[in-house]
């Protein structure tokens, strides 16, 4: 399990769920297994998922690995976390042994609000017919806009299929740093995509935070994680209205296609900064003109025209595609630190990030 420190907002929701019941409409038979879901997320190995990468070798006047590729690993931990915070919800609400259509509710004893939770059969979301439907609201806030919905799931047990979607405000109150933010998980171990388990992320509507103090605040993500056998591909894209490299050119799409292994815990990644306007869903634009290495070259030559080839060669050392990384964090770009990698790193010209425009204007809804 990783143990890294949790920003702010995510930290409160995952202790939301630890409730002290007031009332409930049923009282059903304990011994029964329960119908909520067993798992609703795929682990991404911690070679690809972090909040800080290491840096190993790093070179005078040359940009660090981590400079290129380290905030990746924040990113799709950002994604990760989301599917943890829909887990940890399950597992929490299991004591209630829901095992039926049923109705209660409970206390919160984080914002000591009462949420009420209801579970019915037979639903649809999204054009999808669902065996079950659990949502959960904030009761003092149901005649909001919103319904003060908190938590919405749908799913299906065989095979097991769901999708989650969550406002961590209407969760926790007392947390108000992302009042408008809003998660969407999508789960699935149906096989639609030739893996095992699969799992779809959707981050909408977080507050972007003041360009001087985080350039990199983060405004809207996706992410696909899917997993065959120990081996995880990863891909998608996260918006960074602020965002500013070299030339001062603000507003970048952090696209990436990543492939990990959760058992030698080693990554391989390609990276790309499309602007976030650009409505291109083209591998080649997106990771190719957009590469990492090829926008710092451009930029470079945008605020000195005239530096020389040796010069940018030098300082985009660690630039290269793909990106290797161990258990440590970054280890270099370009060329493989041994033959460890060359499966996971075969799998990536088979994956693409998404439409920078579909990320800027991503709208996550309840039903």
């Amino acid at each position: 399990m990783k143990k890294y420190r949790l920003i702010t907002w995510t930290i409160l929701l995952f202790g939301v769920l630890f409730f002290s019941a007031c009332e409930k409409d049923v009282v059903p038979d304990v011994d029964k297994q329960d119908i909520l879901p067993e798992n609703f997320k795929v682990d991404i190995p911690n070679a690809l998922s972090y909040q800080k990468s290491l840096l190993k070798g790093a070179m005078i006047d040359t940009l660090k690995g981590n400079d290129v590729y380290g905030h990746l690993g924040t990113f799709i931990w950002v994604g990760e976390s989301a599917a943890d915070i829909v887990e940890d919800i399950i597992h929490s609400i299991r004591h209630y042994h829901i095992n039926r259509p049923m109705s209660f509710s409970f206390v919160s004893d984080d914002d000591v609000r009462i949420k009420n939770t209801t579970v019915i059969a037979e639903s649809s979301y999204d054009g999808v017919n669902w065996e079950f439907e659990m949502t959960i609201t904030d009761s003092e806030s149901e005649g909001n806009v919103d319904g003060g919905k908190a938590i919405q799931i749908f799913w299906n047990r065989s095979p097991m299929k769901g999708v989650a979607l969550l406002k961590p405000y209407n969760i926790d109150r007392n947390e108000t740093e992302h009042p408008d933010a809003m998660f969407r998980v999508d789960y699935s171990e149906a096989g639609e995509h030739g893996y095992d388990a699969e799992m779809l992320v959707y981050v909408s509507d977080l507050d972007v935070a003041d360009p001087l103090e985080d350039p990199y605040s983060m405004s809207s993500l996706k992410m696909f994680a899917g997993r065959k056998g120990n081996i995880v591909d990863v891909y998608g894209n996260s918006d960074h209205p602020n965002a500013v490299l070299i030339a001062g050119n603000a507003g970048f799409t952090w696209s990436f296609v990543a492939s990990g292994d959760n058992i030698t815990d080693l990554g391989v990644a390609e990276l790309g900064l499309p602007p976030g306007n650009l409505d291109e869903p083209s591998r080649n634009i997106l990771l190719g003109y957009y590469a990492i290495k090829k926008v710092i070259t451009r930029e470079l030559y945008e605020v000195w025209p005239d530096i020389d080839q040796e010069s940018i060669d030098a300082y985009l050392y660690n630039a290269s595609a793909p990106g290797y990384f161990d258990s440590y964090g970054f280890v270099s770009g370009g060329t493989a630190p041994s033959s460890g990698y060359q499966d996971i790193e075969a799998r990536l010209d088979y994956l693409s990030p998404y439409n920078p425009k579909e990320i800027t204007n991503l709208d996550i809804q309840f039903k």
